[in-house]
């Protein structure tokens, strides 16, 4: 496989077109022979973050609103109206997992056959109706139904963003780019608390609860988003002249070369990344213990979310704030989480290092819990709300072990699967991780709390088994391969049939 090669006087970069092992023509925009220097490089990418990277912000920051707006509504008073507690919330958060853990792992599937910007806009109107649809639930039944099709309409739409995102950045600017993502989200968890503050309080107006206007609004605007990314969202960065809103074009014809080029020269697997997902490529990541790795560090590791983040509204509120109040509260949190895990996020990719930013995070993590745990009842409210800006300060490492895993799994087709699979887990452990919290253990939830800090020590433990498994593996690889001889290498070269991070040449990043 050929390397990138880069000039003396490292302003040229260019790379040799033979024996690159794949056929180019199935990227279009790839040319083998292209030559360019770092700053035009860097000028694509600050194009293609000013320009691609918003709306894909934006379509994360409407995810997110309408995810987050249960949590709003139920402090509002959805139960109570509907005429159900705590455990029909429980069960259908549950439910809610379930389904969108499947709608996760279709969803890139689904991406690689229709295409990442036409998939992306359906599923954001499909789900807009379901958020509107919420204003008119008026049982349990009807509020059982409406989660389990906000589930599978809302589930697919990240894994589907991670495998368009590949196709437009080199894989050590991914994590920082997927933390701007997950950061978004938390900033959408911000605005929505602080929507949710004021539409609350339109309670009765024109007959209907303060938490039915919220759905309504959030539902409208949801689909009006939708048709935006339908206008705007091209291809591939070969393709920006596409849509109604690209206002002719983000890059121009040689821009467009050296932004497909880029990518394909840092992972020339990304030349098959057209190629459509096939029960190989399942099978080969379903029985690969390393990406089981990273899923069982989601399944465990983000399980404290559900519980604390649907619950973070009334714990505010149980301190001694009134009801708007705590939920205005939730938007200072959600924005020093999202400074937090930028700041990580990049400095991960500028040092290379993962595994270790995993541990920080989630030691950072288990001390907010144990404060919020033995902190006494009677503490004063500013500080028990210190507490769980602590909490949600700490920075999310879910955007950090994506990025980990995708550059650390080849090829395409079980990359692609990984990215299902991983946003899959990381929803589906809302079954059992939606019960922590229980009505018999409000307001504090200290049974809950406790389960959570079990739970967070699990985590740590799993960074640094996931970190050493790819040091030893790097040390024995290497061991075998610089023990080849040119000649035993080109042989192996050309009759092996491992695949991808199967190879012996293959290095992995810890």
């Amino acid at each position: 496989m050929s390397a990138i090669i880069i000039d003396a006087d490292k302003d040229k970069i260019a790379v040799p077109a033979e024996d690159t092992g794949f056929d180019p023509t199935r990227v279009e925009g790839y040319d083998a022979n292209l030559e360019y220097t770092e700053e035009e490089e860097a000028r694509v990418r600050r194009l293609i973050d000013t320009r691609f990277m918003p709306w894909i912000l934006f379509s994360t920051f409407i995810l997110n609103m309408d995810r987050t707006n249960i949590s709003n509504a139920v402090s509002g008073g959805l139960p109570k109206n509907l005429g159900f507690g705590y455990n029909t919330y429980n069960n259908g958060t549950s439910m809610y997992s379930v389904l969108f853990a499947i709608a996760a792992f279709i969803g890139p599937i689904l991406a690689k056959r229709y295409s990442p910007h036409r998939v992306i806009p359906a599923m954001v109107f499909a789900w807009g109706l379901v958020t509107l649809g919420h204003a008119f639930i008026q049982n349990e039944t009807d509020y059982y139904i409406i989660r389990a099709l906000i589930a599978i309409t809302e589930g697919g739409v990240i894994p589907t963003t991670l495998v368009f995102l590949g196709s437009w950045y080199r894989k050590n600017e991914l994590a920082t780019r997927l933390s701007w993502f997950w950061g978004v989200q938390s900033l959408a968890s911000a605005v929505s608390g602080l929507m949710a503050s004021g539409l609350l309080q339109m309670e009765g107006i024109a007959g209907l609860n303060g938490w039915r206007w919220l759905f309504i609004v959030d539902g409208i605007i949801t689909i009006i988003a939708s048709f935006a990314f339908w206008g705007a969202l091209p291809r591939s960065p070969f393709h920006t002249k596409e849509g109604f809103l690209s206002f002719g074009g983000w890059l121009n014809e040689r821009q467009a070369h050296i932004g497909v080029t880029r990518v394909v020269r840092d992972d020339l697997l990304k030349l098959q990344y057209n190629i459509k997902v096939g029960w190989s490529d399942i099978w080969e990541t379903i029985t690969d213990y390393k990406v089981w790795g990273h899923l069982i560090i989601t399944l465990i590791g983000l399980s404290y979310g559900t519980a604390y983040g649907k619950y973070l509204p009334i714990i505010i509120n149980s301190f001694g704030f009134n009801v708007y109040v705590a939920n205005a509260l939730t938007a200072p949190n959600a924005i020093f989480g999202c400074i937090t895990m930028i700041t990580l996020a990049r400095h991960s990719d500028k040092t290379g290092e993962r595994g270790f930013y995993g541990v920080f995070a989630n030691t950072w993590l288990l001390i907010g819990f144990l404060l919020l745990e033995f902190l006494p009842d009677n503490s004063a409210m500013g500080v028990l709300y210190f507490v769980t800006f602590v909490i949600s300060g700490a920075p999310s490492v879910h955007p950090l072990n994506i990025a980990w895993m995708t550059e650390n799994t080849a090829p395409i087709g079980k990359r692609t699967v990984a990215s299902g699979l991983i946003i899959g887990f990381a929803n589906i452990y809302g079954t059992y991780a939606a019960q922590f919290y229980q009505a018999n253990d409000a307001p504090r939830f200290h049974v809950g709390n406790y389960i959570i800090i079990g739970f967070l020590i699990a985590t740590i433990l799993l960074w640094l088994n996931q970190r050493f498994l790819y040091v030893r593996l790097n040390k024995q690889r290497a061991a075998v391969w610089n023990a080849k001889s040119e000649d035993e290498k080109a042989e192996y070269n050309a009759t092996t049939t491992q695949k991808g991070s199967d190879r012996l040449d293959f290095v992995f990043k810890p």
